[in-house]
């Protein structure tokens, strides 16, 4: 079972899901929100720190993990490895 990553930034996640069709559509300070519009509409809001705090990566996962369908581990199969 792929683990979390321990030093991702905020913009390294940002970068990373990318390969998911995520992209910035605003930004209030340190936080970016991000959109998907497959396979249906989702948001999420990243903060730009560095590093994220381990329980906040991994609430946004399971966030996109749920909306696209897939298991934890798959997504973090996808992302980083």
């Amino acid at each position: 079972m792929p683990k979390l990553p321990r030093d991702l930034s905020g913009a390294e996640l940002i970068q990373v899901l990318k390969k998911f069709g995520y992209s910035a559509t605003r930004q209030s300070g340190s936080h970016i929100r991000l959109t998907c519009l497959k396979p249906k509409e989702h948001h999420i809001t990243i903060p730009l720190h560095d590093p994220l705090r381990i329980g906040t990566l991994a609430s946004i996962l399971a966030d996109v993990a749920q909306a696209h369908s897939l298991s934890r581990e798959m997504l973090l199969g996808m992302l980083f490895e």
